[in-house]
């Protein structure tokens, strides 16, 4: 019974840019809590208010999890995080410190690249094609 569950999972999970959705989501989690730190009487947060510093990751986080759960989108919704995640080195204390920045980028190139298995197969058939030629 448990292996046909993670069977099941398994090939939902390979439809989707399911690693590059996470590193995004994950990463804009580590930008929230980066950009609500409290140390003291010292509180860190930079741009409008600390505006940017919640809705930048709050971004973030719903990119990965669209990219995910509408993987038809996935070049649209991995170069929009891409470029939220560039613009956080700015906007939210130098991009969750770096780590927030880094996550959100390998996972938005990841979402982005994402190719289906039919496109796979396509591919393959291409350079076997491209390789017999020459």
């Amino acid at each position: 019974m448990r292996r046909q569950s993670d069977s099941r999972f398994a090939v939902w999970r390979r439809q989707r840019p399911f690693i590059g959705g996470i590193l995004v989501a994950v990463g804009g989690i580590e930008m929230f809590f980066s950009g609500q730190l409290d140390l003291g009487n010292l509180q860190i947060q930079l741009g409008i208010e600390g505006l940017q510093a919640t809705i930048i990751p709050i971004m973030l986080l719903l990119l990965g999890i669209l990219a995910i759960m509408m993987p038809a989108h996935h070049v649209f919704y991995g170069v929009i995080a891409l470029a939220i995640a560039l613009y956080a080195l700015v906007g939210v204390n130098l991009g969750g410190f770096l780590i927030g920045t880094i996550l959100s980028c390998v996972g938005g190139v990841l979402v982005s690249a994402w190719m289906t298995l039919e496109a796979r197969e396509r591919a393959k058939t291409q350079k076997a094609a491209a390789g017999e030629s020459e």
